[in-house]
């Protein structure tokens, strides 16, 4: 994501916005997931100032996970899920979760709020994920899911007056 500031030239610049990346990956085991989630959200609490909202990002990251490991890798022990996970400073968080399956067919995918499937116990990961994110994008056949969540509020790096600048953020997210 980029800023944009107006120069002396009344010229729009787009200015990048710092921001710390994590990657990883877990086993394809439905066990693996929430120990994964709680890492991931202890990481990006260090980033971001809390807005409420990650109770949101947290319930897509373990839907988008859970999608991953059980119809993506279809829990074989010799196969991953990959997630990239970049917070940037002004409390944008962009979850990119991929796993080593064909995919699927998005529009084959039942609507869990018709009649028909209101009941049942399972189909709603995909509608929770774009219910709760602000942006929820399939690529690869659906091998691969990109998530993006704003904030409403400042950074941690700008709520401690900017004294930390993104060396120290990686520092302090390493360090956790």
């Amino acid at each position: 994501m980029t800023q944009a500031r107006i120069s002396d030239s009344n010229v729009l610049t787009p200015q990048p916005v710092p921001s710390v990346e994590l990657q990883g990956s877990l086993p394809s085991k439905v066990a693996a997931i929430s120990p994964f989630v709680d890492r991931l959200m202890s990481f990006i609490a260090i980033i971001r100032v809390v807005d409420g909202s990650e109770i949101d990002i947290e319930v897509a990251l373990q839907e988008s996970l859970g999608n991953a490991v059980v119809h993506g890798n279809h829990e074989d022990p010799d196969k991953r899920v990959k997630v990239v996970c970049r917070c940037s400073v002004d409390g944008e968080v962009s979850i990119t979760v991929r796993d080593e399956g064909t995919g699927f067919d998005l529009h084959a995918v039942p609507d869990p709020t018709s009649a028909e499937n209101i009941m049942s116990l399972h189909g709603r990961g995909i509608y929770l994920m774009r219910a709760l994110m602000d942006e929820v994008w399939f690529k690869e056949g659906g091998a691969v899911v990109h998530m993006r969540k704003h904030s409403n509020n400042v950074s941690a790096f700008e709520s401690e007056g900017g004294k930390h600048d993104a060396q120290n953020l990686n520092r302090r997210a390493v360090s956790q």
